[in-house]
């Protein structure tokens, strides 16, 4: 037998009834529209969510490809119908990613003299650029930059990046809406939910119950930043890499910054 197809004992804590729901709930989906773009009756999709019948392992992977469930939470599907994980996560300083770290740092060394950064899940530094680097040490207390550095954590924390962008509440709103959409999606995330809450602690009460509408941001998010005599205005976007297999992979960003005018271009380049 091969290993993803090997059976095991449900975990109690979470079925995959409320797995499904949950991520049903996400995507804006009533049962008739999940039976619909899936194939499955209506009754089938109850019977699952409401834990009257153990569905297939290629029923729950048809599941999560039409309600477009990230890599990791398709593992944590299989594993609570008692399956075993089927995608991989491999640590990016792995040997066998050598290559991609290669390409990765091929890309970002490309994009000077302008910053890049390749990030994680949760927004962890993995790897920069000597432009990005240079500025975050210029910009981020040392406290903030030790060990994995978070760009998130150096963006919103009061001795980070804050103190230096001028249009702090458009980027503020921006990333912390991004942040709860890529990150607040389903429960069960400890590391997720407590940067969440770093961040709204960090953000105060000046963005509850504002929310912000989808937008060019979401695409290029512009950012002023002014520290004594250096002032730049820049934008950033970011990319993933494909369709990966990979959990880690999937989950890779790389975010790339721009000058947004001719000055900022000049400074950037000296």
């Amino acid at each position: 037998m091969q290993p993803s197809t090997i059976r095991r004992e449900r975990p109690a804590s979470v079925t995959v009834g409320d797995l499904l729901r949950e991520w049903r709930a996400v995507r804006g989906l009533s049962q008739l529209d999940l039976a619909l773009q899936s194939g499955f009756s209506a009754r089938h999709i109850s019977f699952i969510e409401t834990g009257r019948t153990t569905p297939s392992r290629q029923a729950l992977l048809v599941l999560a490809e039409t309600l477009d469930v990230p890599l990791r939470d398709r593992n944590r599907l299989l594993e609570a119908g008692g399956y075993a994980h089927l995608y991989r996560q491999t640590p990016l300083a792995a040997d066998e990613m050598r290559h991609l770290r290669g390409v990765l740092q091929f890309i970002l060394d490309r994009h000077e003299p302008y910053g890049a950064v390749v990030l994680d899940r949760y927004s962890n530094v993995l790897i920069s650029n000597a432009a990005a680097t240079r500025m975050l040490a210029g910009l981020v207390d040392a406290s903030l930059l030790g060990g994995t550095p978070n760009l998130l954590r150096m963006t919103f924390h009061p001795l980070g990046l804050r103190a230096s962008i001028v249009n702090w509440e458009e980027v503020s709103r921006q990333l912390l809406r991004r942040a709860e959409r890529e990150l607040g999606e389903v429960s069960g995330d400890n590391i997720a939910t407590e940067l969440l809450t770093e961040l709204r602690g960090h953000a105060g009460r000046a963005l509850e119950g504002q929310p912000v509408p989808a937008g060019t941001a979401d695409l290029l998010l512009p950012v002023h930043i002014k520290r004594g005599a250096f002032e730049v205005r820049l934008f950033s976007t970011i990319m993933t890499l494909g369709t990966p297999r990979d959990v880690t992979l999937q989950e890779l960003r790389i975010e790339t910054f721009f000058p947004a005018d001719e000055a900022s271009e000049a400074l950037l380049r000296q």
